[in-house]
């Protein structure tokens, strides 16, 4: 194999520094372990993020979601982990980690994480007639 799991993520330059925008990324196939059961947890992962100086590469991305297929973690701490990760890397002005999990045991868990700059002041929305 060429590509291997890793925890390492990858950045590059926000390619248009002082305008605000959202970068919504969708990750369907996200798998971790239930650390009670080793049994698989399913989950749809979905970041987005208003980034500061720095973006997060894709693959990298990838490959990062990959590495917790073998680690046994609850929904609460695999969602938060990824929030303090991706925070660590990027320092966005304002991100949101929504992560979806499959049912289990009739049961669906879904975890919500933020991180906001305190010195970033979201834009007014603006609604269109």
């Amino acid at each position: 194999m060429t590509t291997q799991p890793s925890k390492n993520l990858d950045t590059f330059d926000n390619p248009k520094p002082g305008r605000d925008f959202t970068i919504r990324i969708d990750i369907p196939e996200f798998t971790c372990l239930c650390p009670m059961t080793g049994q698989p947890d399913f989950a749809t992962i979905t970041i987005e993020y208003v980034p500061n100086k720095l973006c997060v590469e894709l693959k990298a991305l990838k490959l990062y979601m990959w590495s917790f297929r073998e680690q046994g973690a609850f929904h609460e701490a695999v969602t938060n982990e990824m929030l303090d990760d991706i925070v660590k890397v990027i320092s966005p002005n304002f991100i949101r980690i929504r992560a979806e999990f499959n049912v289990r045991g009739g049961i669906y868990t879904t975890v919500i994480a933020e991180h906001k700059d305190e010195q970033w002041q979201a834009p007014e929305l603006v609604n269109l007639p």
